[in-house]
């Protein structure tokens, strides 16, 4: 045991040793590392990279500096603002942390682990970055990056979503985990991971623990970590009703709270093949106002673990109806408004101005 932890000495060593001259020292949430800073950018970073999540966290925290007004926010600006990065479950359940962290910690944000992984959204290794990155505490972390590094260092077979393989590597975690320095041995191990030790083209010759990477040695390092079986994806097809009124404002609605865009606004949509009348009839918008329908062309978008056809109907009105009749819906600004938007959403409702407008130019 002595000796593994002297490896494991000679490892935190060599890594914070490469990170003094290589490592990432000026990402935002290093400056004035709060823990509620650290906290949104280890939210943000959960299946996302480093240069997307930058720009975002900039606006999210100048918009909400502290807990407290992240508690206090409706729940559609801070969808808004996180528009475009993605896993919008994120938002929601660091939204209503902070309201956890207000009411029953006083809007101070806890210091011990335990209490930070009963926050809604924060799992072990987000709790332990919270702690070494913000408190300078003594904590492993083991996020996909990690789990990389030390699945080659020590090669270890198996998909990380084993469960014995995650008990191992969390073992390799906490033995290689220095007593000093810990905020910046979490920030290097992470940063080897990111930018030396890829999933794909590792920089092996210019890693600093490379003399003993069992990987390296065996000449097969992209084999670790192993990869669970692949699902077969499957394909979805929806139809997006794109209404817009005379004066080029946009009809949309807000998606149940559950689900992949829970939360979130969007163009009405509907089954794949729905047809425009029978839309109209369902939302109360008679055929006499409507100006023209146009179809766009299917458009795919990928998800995680299936992909969504898109199928865009955009239809321009003469008049708007007094009400709608079907759903939460509501007439927006498309260049003008704080709500939440998907991807697909931002883009069939982009659009818009373009269609509203052609009328007038032709």
């Amino acid at each position: 045991m002595r000796r593994m932890n002297s490896a494991a000495g000679s490892f935190a060593r060599r890594l914070l040793a490469w990170w003094d001259v290589h490592g990432r020292k000026n990402l935002p949430w290093q400056r004035a590392r709060t823990p509620y800073r650290v906290w949104v950018a280890e939210i943000m970073l959960q299946q996302t990279q480093v240069r997307t999540v930058v720009p975002y966290f900039e606006k999210f925290v100048a918009r909400f500096p502290d807990v407290e007004s992240l508690a206090r926010a409706d729940l559609d600006e801070v969808l808004h603002l996180w528009s475009g990065l993605g896993y919008y479950a994120r938002a929601r359940r660091l939204h209503l942390a902070a309201g956890v962290v207000v009411r029953d910690h006083g809007g101070s944000f806890p210091a011990a682990a335990a209490d930070i992984r009963r926050l809604p959204g924060v799992g072990r290794s987000t709790a332990a970055a919270i702690v070494a990155q913000s408190y300078g505490r003594r904590a492993a972390i083991l996020d996909a990056n990690v789990k990389r590094v030390l699945a080659r260092r020590h090669r270890v077979a198996g998909a990380v979503s084993s469960s014995a393989v995650a008990d191992e590597l969390w073992r390799l975690a906490e033995s290689h985990t220095p007593a000093e320095r810990v905020a910046d041995y979490t920030q290097a191990i992470m940063d080897l991971g990111a930018t030396v030790c890829r999933r794909t083209r590792p920089r092996c010759a210019d890693c600093p623990v490379r003399a003993d990477c069992l990987a390296h040695a065996a000449g097969d390092p992209e084999r670790y970590p192993g990869k669970a079986p692949r699902r077969k994806r499957r394909l979805e097809r929806s139809r997006f009703f794109v209404v817009v009124d005379p004066d080029g404002a946009c009809l949309v609605e807000q998606r149940p709270p559950g689900g992949i865009w829970g939360g979130l606004w969007s163009p009405p949509e509907r089954a794949a093949g729905e047809s425009v009348s029978a839309f109209l009839e369902h939302a109360g918008i008679g055929a006499g106002a409507v100006d023209e329908v146009r179809e766009a062309g299917v458009f795919r978008h990928g998800f995680t673990h299936y992909d969504l056809d898109v199928e865009p109907v955009y239809v321009r009105l003469k008049t708007r109806p007094a009400s709608v009749r079907e759903g939460a819906g509501r007439w927006i600004d498309p260049a003008d408004h704080r709500l939440g938007f998907s991807t697909v959403a931002a883009r069939l409702v982009g659009v818009t101005t373009l269609f509203a407008t052609s009328k007038s130019g032709a």
